[in-house]
């Protein structure tokens, strides 16, 4: 069973050993993670210089679970758009908070601007 929704921020934290690298690899086991979210840290490895394949080994050698982005997952990260968006939050973070929020877990990441919005979800900061 899962028990954490993870951030682009923190498993480009865990991968790149930046602080905050030690709570994401305590989750791990039980955490999933978005498509959205994942897309977003493919292009993250691929624009410092991974090939594809390298950049989808590393992702899968960690062993999370992918949450297919479908219908009410968009619906409620649109949705999410008016409170994130003093924040600035983009789609992807609006995917993951949007992802916690139906699987009633905690979103986890390293932007500190998701516990400032008094979200229905939790909010677990890395650092």
């Amino acid at each position: 069973m899962s028990e954490a929704v993870l951030d682009a921020s923190a498993v480009l934290a865990l991968i790149n050993e930046e602080p905050g690298a030690e709570v994401v690899d305590a989750l791990l086991d039980d955490a999933v993670i978005s498509a959205v979210n994942l897309s977003e840290v493919i292009a993250v490895l691929v624009d410092a210089g991974f090939e594809l394949d390298r950049a989808s080994g590393r992702i899968g050698a960690l062993g999370l679970g992918v949450i297919a982005f479908d219908e009410p997952q968009a619906l409620r990260a649109g949705a999410l758009r008016r409170a994130t968006r003093q924040a600035g939050l983009s789609f992807g973070d609006r995917a993951c908070l949007g992802l916690a929020e139906a699987l009633a877990l905690p979103a986890v990441t390293a932007d500190r601007r998701w516990a400032t919005l008094g979200l229905a979800s939790e909010i677990q900061l890395i650092r």
